[in-house]
This record gives C-alpha cells, structure tokens and sequence, in this order.
C-alpha cells in the first residue's frame, strides 16, 4: 500500500465520522420534533487491496443512514391510537350527555316530573278551585317543554357528531393523498434498494400521516420492498403504491336525521369502522345518542298513553260541547288495532255520559269496542255509529278520518267514564298529554284553554276526586305495558344507562390511554432521541474524526520526508 492509499484510507475516516457527527446533529435538533425517528449512520469495512500475499483494507465506509425503528412495535402503536380516538369519541359524548341530562340537579328531568304530579295531588286538597286544576296543566306544561328540550339537545349533538363524519371525508382523502405522493417520492429516492439510506425526512412526514389516518379509521399497513407503503381498510387497499382510491360520503335516514356514512367511492363499499374516531362517531351517533333518544321516546310515549289511560275515563268541573279526537286512523274501517294508531286499544268498553244541565240528571251509555280478533272486530266507522246511537250526541268521522263527537244541545254535556280498551287514549280524546314522543309530547290545548276539563273525577261531572287519587299515584303505578315496571322504574333505567355507559366508556378510555401510553414509552426507547446517548456519539465521532486527521497529518510529514530525500 502506498503512501498514497493511506491518506485516501484516512479521507474515507474523515468522511465518515463527518456524515456520524452530522446525523448526530440532526438527531439533536429534531429531539423535540413530533414524529422525528432516531437517524443511525450504518458503518461497514471498505474493501480490501491485495498487495503481494497480504489483503490490506481501506478504512470504513458508510452504508447508509436509517432510522430506528421496530415495524411491529409501531403497527401497535397505530393501533392503539385507533383503539384509544375511537373510544374518548364515546368519551366525550356520554359526558355530553350526562351533562343534558343533568341528574341531581335542580333542573333534571325527575325534578319536573316530582312538581308535576306534586300538583296533581293539590287537586285532591282543593277539587273545586280551577286555578289548582290550571297550575296542574302549567305544572304539565312544563313537564312536556323539559322532556322536548332535552331531546332537542340530544338531536343537536347527534347533528354536530354526523357533520363531523362528513368532514372526516375530506381528512380521510387529504391523508391518502400525502401518503400515496409521498410513495412516489421516497420509491424515486430509494430505489427500491434495501441496502441504500432511507429517505428519512420523508419517512418521517409519511409515518406522521400514517399515525393521524390511523386516528380516524382503522388501517391496515403493508410495507412493500420499494420503500411504499400500502394502506388495506377491511379488504379494500386505500393505496396501493403510487395510486390512491378516494372515499365519499353517503346519506340515508335514521332516527329523523339524514345520517352519513363514509364509502369507498370506486366500490361503493363501506369503509370499515371498527375503531378510530369514525367508529366512534358511529358509536356515538347511532348507539349511544340514537339508543338514549329511542329510550326517552319511550319514556314519553309510556307517559302520554298510560297516563291518558286513566285521565280519559274520568270527568272534569264542566263537560264537553264538542271535541274532535287528535289522532287519525289510516283506514276508517279497518279494525281499530290495526288501523295505524300510535298506541294500540285492545277489546274492552267505556261509558259516555250525557249530563242535562237543566235538570242535573246523567245518562249513562256502554260503548263497547270488540277487537277480540274474530268477525266484525269495532273500526272507527263503527265506532262513530255507535256513538252517534247515543240520545243527545251526534258522532262523525271527518275528511281526515278523525272522530268528531258534538253535543245536540247547549243544555247538555257529555264526558267519558271507565275505559277499559285504551281506545280514547289510542284516538286522543278526553286526555291530557297529547303527541307520541319526546320531540312533540306536549299537554293538550282542550286543558290549557279550560282547565275546568281537567279529569279528576270518577263520579260525574264535577263530583268526587277519584280520578285524581289514581292520577297522583301514576308515578308509581306498575304498567302492564312495561312489565310491570312503574315510570319511575323507567326514569331510573334511563338515566342509568347514561351513568353506567359514561363510567364503562370512561373505563375503556383509560385503559386504551393507558395501553397506548405503554407502547409510546416502548416506541421512544427505539426510535426517541436520547441527548446524552447524542452527546457520547458525538464525542466518540470527534476523537474519531481528530485521531484520522493525526493520522494524515503524520501521513504528510512522512511524505515530506520521502519527498526531500
């Protein structure tokens, strides 16, 4: 070997431990940059030179510069980011929820409901006075407005939840977009060689992208032998190397709303969530809100009719001189339960009265509803015949296949008294909650303009409190359409399963956050940045790089010397 190879043995040292304390300052600098993987410069011998019998080498020589990084350590990672946006999406809306909802408060729900009947039961305490029977109806009132307020707010968070899967579309394809371009890139600049430097600013942009995808859907990632990645959701790729597939957004109904869901635009498949946020937006919006509004429509349905069951067979201070029933029926002759009526009558009868004012006496009439299944089952054709069959009312079905009863005299007033088939409650006549769910619940307008009709008697017109006495215990009555179970029971479960959701997917939070926390720690151990394992690098790469140069430096002077003999 010549003088001269020496010193070009000694310029690859140089260059070597130059490119090593250069890594190390990149490492440095970007030891506070998010998504930053670690550089390692890889060293290997140079190649050998034969001289005579002896094979000398030719210093060192870098291989290239990578990052450090445990692919399967960093797939669960991204999974557990997927695992952990999914579940504080859940999160977050159970603690939304639990804040509408407001239990304990002094403006909860079980606050209205307590005032409501609490005023009920003060009809018993003065029976004759209409301005207990109005605050009874105001008290109602309000009762209705708090149960359509709080559905109400549940809708708009459930609105909020389903524009933000509809922008997530556009993240979603943003994402896919810097994936697929940055591919491209980093397969031109590797190409495709594994034993070359990685293109590690790039990786690094790419892995961030990949992290934030992760986030929103779940993703599989493939690394193929070029240096691209390419992304699977479910059976579908998203990229496959330089190319992407776009996703869109896909409307249909539910619940009232026209929800959206994300597809893949060239299939028309669904995009799978089976974690990240837009699982838990699905979650969110479709179980959680959707579950608590199919609970809270229940509720008020559960409410209106079993709570109309009892007020429509008793009788207020004055009776009726007309009245019109507030639901329609599909079809005017069709049997009565199976004519399209939000609440169900079953077989059984009820009485009208017929009260002359002049005279103080009251006719009592039986009108029976047969829905027993057999032949000649009652429709409200029928129905309205056999009211109209009455000495002093007269009863129609309007246009709009409602039942209208009127009085044939001023001097006479009729009521309702012992139903036994639901079929006022069912049609809504003589009852004192209209509407069928949390969004229209509401007390009928008949109570609100003349509170003399509110039914607290069992008797007659205006005499006795019977009614009352079983409209003040409802709260606590057990419904034989519920299983027994009594409207507290239900206002109970519905605000546990708000407690206990919130608690479980607080829970599961935790410990996705917890996990991923895990996994982070594991991930900054391989790929984090220590400063003081930098700092010895660099002081080894700096005797390094001072001990090459002594030794070309020697290698000059021996020149010199050769030179001037």
């Amino acid at each position: 070997m010549s003088l001269f190879s020496s010193i070009q043995l000694a310029n690859n040292a140089l260059r070597a431990q130059q490119i090593g304390i250069q890594v190390v300052g990149q490492n440095i600098a970007n030891a506070n940059t998010p998504g930053y993987i670690r550089e390692q410069v890889n060293f290997s011998p140079a190649e050998t030179q034969r001289v005579g019998n002896l094979l000398l080498g030719l210093g060192v020589r870098v291989d290239g510069i990578v990052q450090k990084i445990d692919t399967f350590l960093q797939a669960r990672l991204r999974d557990a980011a997927s695992d952990r946006s999914g579940a504080e999406t859940q999160e977050k809306t159970y603690l939304q929820l639990e804040s509408i909802v407001g239990e304990l408060s002094d403006t909860d729900l079980s606050t209205s409901l307590n005032d409501f009947f609490a005023s009920v039961a003060e009809v018993l305490n003065q029976p004759e006075s209409p301005t207990v029977r109005n605050l009874a109806a105001l008290q109602g009132k309000t009762l209705t407005s708090d149960i359509n307020r709080l559905v109400s707010r549940v809708r708009d968070i459930r609105k909020d939840l389903n524009e933000r899967v509809k922008a997530l579309a556009d993240d979603v394809n943003r994402l896919l977009e810097e994936i697929r371009t940055l591919n491209v890139r980093i397969t031109e600049i590797e190409g495709g060689s594994t034993s070359s430097s990685d293109a590690v600013g790039l990786r690094d942009q790419r892995e961030v992208a990949l992290s934030k995808l992760s986030e929103l859907i779940d993703v599989k990632i493939v690394e193929q032998t070029s240096g691209a990645v390419n992304v699977f959701s479910g059976g579908d790729f998203l990229v496959f190397e330089g190319t992407t597939k776009q996703v869109e957004v896909s409307l249909d109904t539910d619940r009232a709303l026209s929800i959206a869901t994300l597809r893949i635009a060239d299939t028309d498949s669904p995009l799978i969530a089976s974690s990240g946020e837009l699982y838990g937006l699905y979650t969110a919006r479709d179980d959680v809100l959707g579950g608590f509004i199919d609970q809270i429509d229940d509720f008020a349905s559960t409410l209106a009719f079993e709570f109309n069951r009892i007020f429509s067979s008793g009788q207020g201070l004055s009776g009726y001189q007309q009245l019109t029933s507030e639901f329609a029926v599909d079809d005017v002759t069709a049997p009565l339960d199976a004519a399209g009526l939000k609440f169900t009558p079953e077989n059984g009868l009820f009485q009208i009265l017929v009260y002359n004012k002049q005279t103080g006496l009251t006719q009592t009439t039986d009108i029976r509803v047969d829905l027993n299944g057999l032949d000649n089952d009652t429709s409200l054709a029928d129905l309205a015949a056999a009211i109209d069959a009455v000495d002093g009312i007269s009863a129609t079905v309007t246009p709009d296949r409602q039942l209208t009863i009127t009085s044939d005299s001023t001097n006479q007033d009729f009521a309702f008294a012992a139903d036994t088939s639901g079929v006022l409650a069912a049609l809504g006549i003589n009852t004192f909650f209209s509407g069928t769910t949390a969004q229209d619940i509401s007390v009928s307008d008949t109570i609100l303009d003349d509170p003399t009709k509110f039914a607290a008697s069992d008797s007659g017109i205006g005499q006795g409190t019977g009614n009352a006495v079983l409209l003040a215990g409802f709260l606590d009555r057990p419904l034989d359409s519920q299983s027994g179970a009594t409207l507290t029971e239900l206002y109970d479960r519905l605000t546990g399963s708000v407690t206990q959701g919130s608690a479980v997917a607080q829970a599961v939070a935790d410990g996705f956050r917890s996990f991923e926390q895990t996994l982070e720690g594991q991930q900054l151990a391989v790929s984090g940045v220590s400063l003081d394992e930098e700092a010895v690098r660099l002081i080894t790469y700096q005797r390094t790089f001072q001990a090459a140069a002594r030794y070309i430096s020697t290698l000059s002077d021996l020149l010199d010397l050769l030179v001037n003999l």
